[in-house]
This record gives C-alpha cells, structure tokens and sequence, in this order.
C-alpha cells in the first residue's frame, strides 16, 4: 500500500457538560516531525499519543489537537475544584523569587486562581477524560490512515499512469536512433571529405566513427527503461517508498536530459522533452509519498 504523507482524521466524544474533540492532520515533510496542541491536564497523554502516531507514520509533519469544549450553560454552573498540589508548586516558586528579590509583591487571589492548572472543572473527572482521550486518538489515526491510503492510491494511480507513458515515447525513439545515426553519419561523412580530401578516407572514418560514439543514445535509453521498471516494482512493493522514488525520479532526469543533449534529431529532441515534463510530474507528486 502506498501511503500519503497528507491525510486527515477526527473524532469526537460527548460528556454530561460538553465534548472531547481530538483531531490529527499532516502534511509532507523529509522527516517525522510530531506536534501537539492540548490543554495543560492533557499533557500527561503526550508520550502515550507519540508512541500510537510513531507506530503508523514514519515521515512527514503530523500536527494532533486535543481540546474539550464546555456546553453554553455548563460553563457558568460547572462546579470547580482547586489543585491543591498546584497551589502548593506555585506558593513554593513565588516565595523562592521574594527570598531572591525581597521587594517584589506577594501574589494575589486572583492571578493564583488563573494560574494554569489550578482550578479544575470537577464535573469532568481527569481519568474518564484521559480514558476517552486515548480511544479517540485510536479512533482520529484510524480515520487519518484510511485518508492516507486513499491519497496513496491516486498518487500511485498518476504514476503508474506517467510510467506507461515515458514507456511509450521511449518505443517511439527506439526504431528511430539506426536511420538517424545512419543519415547523421552520411552527412557528417560528406562534409568531413569537403574539408579533408577524399584522400583521407581512412581519417573520415574516425571521426565519423567517435562522433557516432558520442550521440549513441542505446545506453540511456536501456536505463530509461530499467529505472521505469524499478518504479513499477516499488510502488507495487508498496510500504515506504518515498525517498527510493525520489532518487529513481533523479536517475531518470539524468538519464533523459543526456537523451536530450546528445540528440541530433529535432523529432527525439521533441520527444526527450516530452518525457523530461512527465518525470517532472512524477517528481513532484513523489515528494508527498511518504
């Protein structure tokens, strides 16, 4: 299977007060790179929720947001609880700063309860949130991985699709290289006399012969046709492929702008630019293959 590195899923749960919501998108990027955005009681969750992202994704920038969301009228009649252990890390850091810096004010009540972490919705208890939590990640990266599967499967579509037609306009070239390197090497015979004399055949033959050398294009036609078989195998393969393709796009652009420099044939220079804009389609859809 041949996985996107864009892919988007969501998952939501409903309480008494108001709803869970957890939701995990990505986009492409050469590494893994892991983003949270959550409330401060979620944060405990984060190694866990790493390891469920880290056990389905390999590569790309997979940003996971936690929030809960406290109906209109629950908000104002919510019974709240204060963290003792929160007010106590606090009182402990605020009399270290006035044992450093005598003159600063002691804190007030007020910025003690606005404290992150102080007061807690005592209506919503933290294990049965943290329970619900990690079933939605469960359920959110089920959602993300079938998204994942269905853009791999389009852009495995587009490939293959590019593959077959390199493929053909690489046919189209093959039967014409004798006739074109004949009448190249007749012409280039003909002038080579003028310039030399027919005395020197012996020499005609040389040049014609290195020159012939130089814009045989056999070679890069039997790798064009050996890296598109590669491809084929790699995306039928499937699993983690993103960056084997991304170097047998490279080879491939190599190997087709040769084609195109040593082509002394207006209708095969056509032709190598033809194949270079499919492999530049190709190369730009790879790079969201993961």
């Amino acid at each position: 299977m041949i996985l996107s590195m864009t892919g988007y899923g969501v998952a939501t749960a409903e309480f008494t007060h108001g709803a869970l919501s957890l939701e995990v998108k990505s986009v492409n990027s050469r590494f893994l790179d892991i983003t949270f955005r959550m409330n401060d009681e979620m944060r405990a969750l984060e190694p866990i929720l790493r390891e469920l992202i880290t056990a389905s994704v390999s590569r790309g920038k997979v940003e996971m947001r936690l929030g809960y969301a406290r109906d209109s009228a629950a908000r104002t009649a919510r019974p709240l609880a204060v963290n003792a252990m929160a007010v106590q890390r606090l009182a402990a850091a605020a009399d270290e700063i006035r044992r450093l810096l005598p003159g600063v004010r002691a804190l007030a009540t007020r910025e003690i309860l606005e404290w992150p972490g102080v007061l807690e919705d005592a209506s919503l208890a933290p294990d049965a949130l943290r329970a619900a939590a990690l079933t939605l990640a469960r359920d959110a990266l089920a959602e993300f991985r079938a998204s994942r599967e269905r853009e791999g499967g389009k852009l495995k579509a587009m490939l293959v699709e590019r593959v077959a037609a390199i493929e053909a306009w690489v046919r189209r070239i093959e039967p014409l290289l004798p006739q074109i390197v004949a009448e190249h090497h007749a012409r280039l015979a003909a002038r080579l006399r003028d310039a030399l004399g027919a005395a020197d055949d012996e020499r005609v033959r040389q040049e014609v012969a290195l020159f012939g050398i130089r814009i045989d294009v056999a070679e890069e036609l039997s790798r064009l046709h050996a890296h598109l078989g590669e491809v084929s195998r790699v995306l039928e393969a499937g699993g983690v492929s993103g960056k084997r393709l991304d170097f047998l796009m490279q080879e491939l652009h190599r190997e087709a702008n040769t084609l195109g420099s040593k082509s002394v044939s207006p209708e095969v220079s056509g032709y190598a630019m033809e194949i270079k804009i499919l492999i530049e389609q190709m190369r730009e859809q790879v790079q969201n293959i993961e």
